[in-house]
């Protein structure tokens, strides 16, 4: 049995893998029910892939609206359709939630609201996806290094019958201030993110549907794992929300988490195989915090010299198509890839499936099946590619006797799974 604490994107995703490998778990959250309104609204390419990885996509692409520019004063000065697979989908991470609840269900699964964790070491597997504030990564002991990195950033969800283009993002400047306006799904519903407190917008605004004003923070936990506990999401990393990664590293976390997780909890693997989720995931958690907040200090333009250099040279490169290129990529996370022994770069011909692949002659197929449980062939010339469940190339070679001395290697020697303690 596995416990989930927090019913967020990224803790029902993980709770969604581990279903679909048939692992038991409980997903519990302090809070009454649901949240109605959310702070992140961005889902990237790389999000989307694990949603479809778990069947909670769904109608969520023809809800969304998808981005195709960014502009500046009126200006564009990043036009995402010159990318295949740039845009991001901008919807509400409240109806994210609802559709991997609903994809929860399916599996078995009902969030058990108003349940608070109150210990950690009484579970045999707990994974703290319970934000930044996280009561279980506090119990565990896990410290959460960093410093505020803004004191007064201001969202706000409001309608507006504003004359700008809705397929792309909006950031308008004035003196110290800055503003960004974002397209929502609805009749001119529009989310208003200033990260100096601001409040202006282009022009009346109808009404106002939610409002917050939060400090930015920009925080890494010190440890993914602790014996029996695991943290995830916002639990591990925290960070500025301009470039929309917070939500989708977390579900990265949920992605590379389930099935490792799954074959230690089966007895297919070692518990050392939970190592490679901290060495893989915690690189990336670091890589987004050092890249959103210069970027968030850029954007803003404190003083007279950094907004020259803002509006003189950072905007201009930033429609510069090697440039571009490179910061879509890194915005949508497909690049990601790991290292180690487990590692490798993503294979997007298997990127959705979901579950082991075993790609190649039929060789190998039963080594991978009896040390991995259920894995799919795909029949192939060449080499055999052994694709884990997150898209990820695992191994790669010819010789069945290879393939299992490499399993027994990254795996460990098989162990009776940990008996339930509690259901």
């Amino acid at each position: 049995m596995v416990i989930i604490a927090g019913a967020g994107p990224t803790g029902l995703a993980l709770a969604c893998g581990l279903r679909q490998f048939g692992v038991d778990v409980r997903v519990v959250d302090q809070a009454e029910g649901p949240a109605t309104t959310s702070r992140a609204l961005g889902v990237q390419p790389r999000g989307a892939e694990v949603l479809a990885r778990v069947g909670a996509l769904g109608d969520l692409p023809e809800k969304a609206v998808e981005l195709r520019a960014l502009h500046v004063d009126g200006k564009v000065v990043m036009n995402l359709a010159r990318m295949a697979q740039a845009g991001a989908l901008i919807e509400s991470q409240a109806l994210v939630e609802a559709r991997l609840r609903d994809r929860l269900a399916t599996l078995g699964v009902s969030v058990e609201w108003q349940t608070p964790v109150s210990a950690v070491r009484e579970w045999d597997w707990l994974v703290g996806c319970d934000g930044a504030h996280s009561a279980v990564r506090k119990m565990a002991g896990i410290s959460f290094d960093g410093v505020p990195v803004m004191e007064n950033f201001f969202l706000q969800d409001v309608h507006g019958a504003w004359d700008l283009d809705r397929s792309s993002v909006h950031v308008l400047t004035r003196g110290n201030s800055m503003t960004a306006l974002f397209p929502l799904p609805g009749n001119d519903l529009w989310r208003v993110m200033s990260p100096d407190g601001a409040r202006w917008t282009p022009g009346p605004v109808t009404s106002t549907v939610w409002e917050s004003t939060f400090r930015i923070q920009r925080r890494l936990a010190s440890a993914y794992r602790r014996g029996n506990v695991l943290l995830a999401g916002d639990a591990a990393h925290i960070h500025s929300p301009l470039g929309g990664q917070g939500m989708n590293t977390g579900l990265g976390d949920a992605d590379n988490l389930a099935w490792k997780l799954a074959l230690v909890v089966q007895g297919r693997a070692s518990e050392r195989l939970l190592d490679s989720y901290e060495a893989e995931r915690r690189p990336i958690g670091a890589q987004v915090l050092r890249s959103t907040t210069p970027a968030t200090r850029m954007v803003l333009g404190s003083g007279r010299a950094a907004r020259i250099l803002r509006d003189r040279v950072i905007w201009p490169l930033m429609n510069v198509g090697v440039l571009q290129r490179k910061l879509i990529r890194a915005a949508s996370q497909l690049d990601v890839r790991y290292s180690g022994p487990l590692g490798g770069p993503r294979v997007p011909l298997f990127a959705k499936v979901g579950q082991w692949v075993l790609a190649g002659p039929a060789t190998c197929l039963e080594v991978a099946g009896d040390r991995l449980g259920d894995v799919v062939h795909h029949e192939r010339a060449g080499d055999t590619l052994l694709v884990r469940p997150d898209g990820h190339l695992a191994w790669r070679g010819t010789s069945p006797e290879r393939l299992s001395a490499w399993l027994n290697e990254v795996l460990g020697a098989p162990e009776t799974p940990r008996r339930t303690t509690r259901s």
